[in-house]
């Protein structure tokens, strides 16, 4: 009978740990991405405001509304600067996310092929068993052939 692997408590948690850091690392890529967009919509909401500005200064603007403009683009890029250390933060988490899940599969991998080598040994074991069973059922119904023969003779 095939002994259960005693570390079989250490190989479950091994896939656990490596299932929930997959699942961190997903959702940590979903959190740069979400911070990429926003900087890139920022990004994108800044050109557009520069171009409008430029071709309201080209038709000439009253001093308030050139410095309204101005200020708005300084807020603009004061919040590109937010998002863009937010996306090194995420990106630096990503990766952080991605030495986990490293880590963790190669455990569980370990910790698979130290099951597969037990499971392994036990089935050498039991074939031994059964061919060592086999044996001596042959030896014996030999040695009864023997016996039969010899005793009619």
């Amino acid at each position: 009978m095939i002994k259960p692997f005693s570390l079989q408590p250490l190989v479950h948690l091994a896939q656990q740990k490596n299932d929930a850091a997959t699942k961190k690392l997903g959702q940590l890529n979903q959190q740069h991405q979400t911070a990429q967009e926003k900087l890139d919509a920022l990004q994108q909401y800044r050109r557009d405001y520069q171009v409008k500005f430029q071709e309201e200064a080209k038709n000439g603007m009253a001093p308030a509304d050139m410095k309204n403009f101005q200020d708005f683009i300084g807020r603009l890029d004061q919040a590109i600067q937010q998002q863009t250390a937010v996306i090194e933060k995420t990106r630096a988490g990503v990766q952080n996310g991605r030495s986990e899940l490293m880590d963790a599969t190669r455990k569980m991998k370990s910790f698979d092929t130290l099951a597969q080598r037990h499971a392994d040994a036990e089935k050498k074991l039991e074939a031994k068993s059964e061919q060592r069973i086999q044996d001596e059922h042959t030896g014996r119904f030999t040695a009864y052939r023997t016996a039969e023969k010899n005793g009619d003779q």
